[in-house]
């Protein structure tokens, strides 16, 4: 496992101006993490700046002891994986199988089993029918799960996936779940940006909120709802869960307390 580490790390862009400002950061190997925050808040610089497709202004960014600045994104990519939010700016193989097997170098550099790291991605992504189908013949919701499915199979140690659920159903919403379980067990570290406040709610235990060119809060699920004037500040809509309980003047700990608490005062069952 690789910790993640900023150290007073700024951004700019040549044509906007400063997007982060001193962030210091550590993200230890193995967790699973949220980044939320509003619309240009810095969320996917930051996400980008781990991988190395972007570089930072000041400052320096860590995956484990390589400094990012002295490596290509093409070596960065062996260790993070990046899943777009849009999955046609990453696929371009004529099928879903050769667009999941472009791993075959990264995986025989790592000295694994090809196949086996293709087949495994193709099932728990739900691909394993579409194999010889053409990636854009598939909606936009299946191609999300064929960029995903490509990531997978290089088995990197740091995963970025940007707006995961959106345009997801239920189906596929559980699937996402099974993929995140499944890399939680095998320790790697998950970062998922999203605005889907109910998601990472339910799915997630840490958060990383930005705001102002900054990190405006790192911190547990229970932290995070113990703190609802931080949505405020974030200019985000805080999860339904939070605002049924303000709603209803219940004070609770965390969402699971919350949960009882409504459930035993409003439905009245033991």
């Amino acid at each position: 496992m690789k910790d993640i580490l900023f150290q007073n790390v700024s951004f700019s862009y040549p044509d906007s101006g400063s997007v982060l400002e001193h962030i210091d950061l550590k993200i230890n190997g193995g967790e699973q993490i949220a980044l939320i925050g509003h619309n240009g808040a810095g969320k996917s610089t930051l996400a980008k700046l781990i991988n190395r497709l972007l570089s930072p202004t000041d400052g320096n960014v860590w995956i484990g002891d390589m400094n990012t600045k002295e490596y290509t994104a093409a070596k960065i990519a062996h260790h993070v994986g990046y899943v777009f939010q849009n999955p046609d700016d990453q696929i371009f193989h004529p099928s879903v199988e050769k667009e999941v097997g472009f791993c075959r170098k990264i995986v025989r550099q790592k000295g694994q089993n090809v196949r086996a790291q293709i087949d495994a991605a193709l099932h728990i992504t739900g691909m394993e029918k579409y194999r010889t189908k053409n990636p854009f013949e598939l909606p936009l919701s299946l191609r999300r799960f064929v960029a995903m499915a490509s990531v997978l199979a290089m088995d990197p140690d740091i995963f970025i996936f940007d707006e995961p659920t959106a345009g997801q159903d239920l189906a596929g919403r559980n699937t996402l779940i099974n993929i995140f379980r499944d890399l939680k067990e095998k320790k790697k570290t998950v970062i998922v940006i999203s605005h889907d406040m109910e998601f990472v709610f339910e799915n997630f235990d840490k958060f990383i909120v930005m705001a102002n060119k900054g990190i405006l809060f790192f911190g547990t699920r229970k932290e995070a709802f113990q703190t609802p004037q931080l949505f405020k500040k974030a200019g985000l809509e805080p999860p339904g869960i939070l605002r049924l309980c303000r709603h209803l003047g219940i004070e609770a700990a965390d969402v699971e307390t919350a949960a009882r608490q409504i459930y035993d005062k409003w439905v009245g069952l033991p």
